[in-house]
């Protein structure tokens, strides 16, 4: 994948979920509270969302469209306490120029994690350069892009994407 105006991108990673502790809501609240993000509770919050698109797409299997897949993750991702944007617009300055544009994420979790939806019949590089360019212009940590077309979301439908801010979080 070729994405060249990307800079400070670094990882691309596809996880198993398994071995990432659920934390409680209490921990959850503690930690939105006195703001400290580690690799650890982004990569639970991650569980949490890849686990909350699986309900979804459980539930209402693949075929509507993406806003229908967006609404319903959403309403799960709220009812489970988190902190959830929509369609959140992402700043754009060129050369000290900001540019209003309307570049917008899909879903931005706990002001930590974007996440970008998708209802297509696989992943294109272009969908990769989309989630990597709003993770460097948000300078976001994590990026889940998820796919609603398919069978399984765990083992095809979810690519997770981490930047240098990732790197430099504390493991715990």
């Amino acid at each position: 994948m070729e994405c060249p105006n990307i800079v400070g991108i670094v990882f691309v990673v596809f996880e198993t979920h398994r071995h990432i502790e659920h934390i409680g809501d209490s921990h959850r609240k503690l930690i939105l509270n006195q703001n400290i993000m580690t690799k650890k509770y982004v990569g639970s919050l991650t569980h949490e969302i890849i686990g909350a698109a699986i309900e979804v797409h459980k539930e209402l299997g693949p075929g509507l469209l993406e806003s229908v897949y967006e609404r319903c993750l959403i309403h799960i991702l709220r009812k489970k306490g988190l902190n959830v944007k929509s369609q959140m617009k992402v700043p754009l300055v060129f050369r000290g120029m900001p540019l209003d544009l309307e570049l917008k994420c899909d879903v931005l979790v706990n002001d930590c994690i974007v996440v970008e939806l998708k209802t297509v019949e696989w992943f294109a590089p272009i969908h990769e350069c989309q989630l990597l360019t709003y993770l460097n212009l948000l300078k976001k940590p994590k990026g889940i892009l998820i796919n609603f077309y398919c069978t399984n979301i765990f083992k095809e439908g979810q690519k997770t994407f981490v930047t240098e801010h990732y790197r430099r979080l504390p493991d715990f």
